[in-house]
């Protein structure tokens, strides 16, 4: 039926896998435009329950991947590349490095950079810490380069690894449901491998629809400090019209005239207004923060790598670290495989190092000039920022920006900025979906492509109009959770894989269980003494 289905709208598409995908999509906007309230309470109650109850499981979940990556980088298997072993890089490590910026950091800075330190420097989360003091504005850094650091792109590098590995070096297809293929056998490209890849599906489509949420939020509050346009509900949605018009348009054009291009721009600009704020701003200050940061980050981070609020139980993790371990989980299928694309013919050694080390590096710059220039701007009373932080975090960087000289001209020239990350996020999200909705021998339609794109903007909107941040990063932290446990698998899947290739076994030899013969003996072992006791017994 699906197959018909698929011919009379002439598709070229995986149909269980897409129009699974769009069903689920398309029912949780039909229940959610009637039924907002209901649909916004239930999703904060499964919050809840998710944070009272698996909180710990991200968590530890996260960090247990970090340190599997890290593993995998100084061990035997560090060695084999993503590919064959005589390939050797695609890109240099410049543009690889810069190409990794561009993947999926810039739009969660461009909210975050100035919120999430003035926000803990003015309510510090750890007991005995005074609002606004030397010590409040030290861990509202380490928490923020916690959050932006090695353990998101722990998150992304763990699909981006697997991906790269199994597509380049077994040719398998460049899907999420392959990494399974050591598990689940030729059953990856069935039923099974189809609800895997409708779970990335999914996960990508309502973590880019947070995201084009969040900077409907934060344009809405731009053009409000420009030009007074008011900050309500509708004007939120036509402005996600606008990014999603653009990004079907910025799609249509492909991978090389549209998101290429709007990349290259963006990252100019980006740097431009960083360069800015670090010579108009407190420059010693800033340097002297980001060295400090720097070492209170490695300090910190052993022991807040495991913490789960045990002994205080308030709902701060929920709103901060376990929303954004779900939101950068969904995106994970996404960025993973645009890293994965990038990176053939690279070493795991390298691959980890690279992809964990050196966005974490800028991370720390970001926030090193954005988040202590904010820090001191509250400190001096030149803006009273953490005020209206706290009522809206979607105004921090404008608001910031006014303690500044040209600030109009910042303030647009962040307007431009944020529309041009999300567009491109929405665009280069429409390519990835596309490509796990379809086998790899089936042209990418232009339609398809659009087609997705508008789905993300329909369900931002819906999300927006049920209940705005709050519905955000509720409905975020539940839809976290499925493809938070397949990352687990995934590294079990990759280890495996690891493990017979490192011996010179083929990927099919580990699935027809021939790649490790001393387990095939000391089972045939196992069955024979269990036969001769059985007998024994009989006797």
């Amino acid at each position: 039926m699906l197959e018909r289905l698929q011919r009379q709208l002439g598709l070229q598409t995986i149909p269980g896998v897409f129009f699974t995908s769009a069903g689920v999509a398309a029912l949780f906007v039909v229940l959610a435009v009637p039924f907002d309230a209901v649909v916004a309470d239930s999703f904060g109650l499964l919050t809840g329950w998710v944070a009272r109850n698996l909180g710990w499981f991200y968590i530890l979940s996260v960090t247990s991947l970090l340190v599997f990556l890290l593993g995998l980088a100084v061990s035997r298997y560090g060695s084999i590349r993503l590919g064959a072993d005589d390939s050797r890089p695609d890109y240099s490590n410049l543009t690889w490095f810069t190409m990794l910026f561009a993947a999926g950091i810039g739009t969660i800075l461009m909210f975050w950079g100035v919120a999430e330190p003035v926000s803990h420097f003015a309510n510090p989360p750890f007991d005995g810490v005074q609002p606004g003091s030397g010590k409040a504005a030290s861990d509202a850094m380490t928490i923020a380069l916690y959050h932006f650091g090695l353990h998101t792109w722990t998150i992304f590098a763990m699909p981006g690894l697997a991906i790269g590995y199994f597509a380049y070096r077994h040719n398998l297809p460049m899907r999420i449901s392959s990494l399974f293929y050591p598990i689940l056998g030729e059953r990856a490209f069935g039923p099974w491998g189809w609800a895997v890849d409708v779970i990335a599906v999914l996960g990508t489509l309502f973590g880019v629809a947070t995201s084009l949420g969040l900077g409907a939020l934060q344009l809405n509050s731009g053009l409000g400090y420009l030009f007074g346009l008011a900050t309500t509900g509708p004007v939120q949605v036509v402005l996600i019209a606008i990014i999603t018009g653009i990004a079907a348009t910025s799609v249509a054009l492909g991978l090389d005239k549209g998101v290429r291009r709007l990349s290259q721009l963006n990252i100019v600009l980006a740097m431009a207004l960083l360069a800015f704020v670090l010579m108009v701003g407190p420059t010693v200050f800033i340097a002297e923060g980001m060295v400090q940061s720097m070492g209170d980050y490695a300090d910190a981070l052993p022991w807040l790598a495991f913490w789960t609020e045990t002994f205080k139980q308030t709902d701060w993790q929920r709103q901060w670290t376990l929303f954004y371990w779900a939101w950068t989980i969904s995106w994970a299928p996404y960025v993973g495989i645009f890293i994965a694309r990038i990176s053939r013919g690279r070493t795991i050694r390298e691959f980890v190092a690279g992809v964990l080390f050196a966005p974490t590096a800028f991370t720390l710059v970001w926030f090193g000039i954005f988040g202590l220039a904010a820090i001191q701007v509250e400190m001096n009373g030149q803006v009273a920022l953490a005020e209206q932080v706290q009522q809206d975090p979607s105004v921090a960087i404008f608001a910031f920006l006014e303690a500044f000289p040209l600030a109009d001209l910042a303030s647009a020239l962040s307007v431009v900025i944020i529309v041009i990350f999300f567009t491109t996020s929405s665009d280069s999200a429409s390519l990835v979906i596309d490509m796990l909705t379809r086998r790899d021998d089936q042209p990418s339609l232009v339609r398809q492509r659009i087609f997705w794109a508008a789905a993300q903007g329909i369900i931002a909107a819906t999300l927006l109009l049920a209940g705005g941040l709050d519905a955000l990063q509720n409905v975020i932290t539940s839809l976290g959770l499925p493809f938070c446990i397949l990352l687990i698998f995934m590294a079990v899947a990759l280890f495996r894989a690891l493990r017979a290739d490192y011996r010179g076994y083929s990927i099919d030899e580990l699935v027809q269980g021939r790649a490790f013969p001393e387990v095939e003996a000391t089972s045939a072992t196992r069955q024979e003494n269990t036969h001769v006791s059985e007998t024994v017994d009989r006797n």
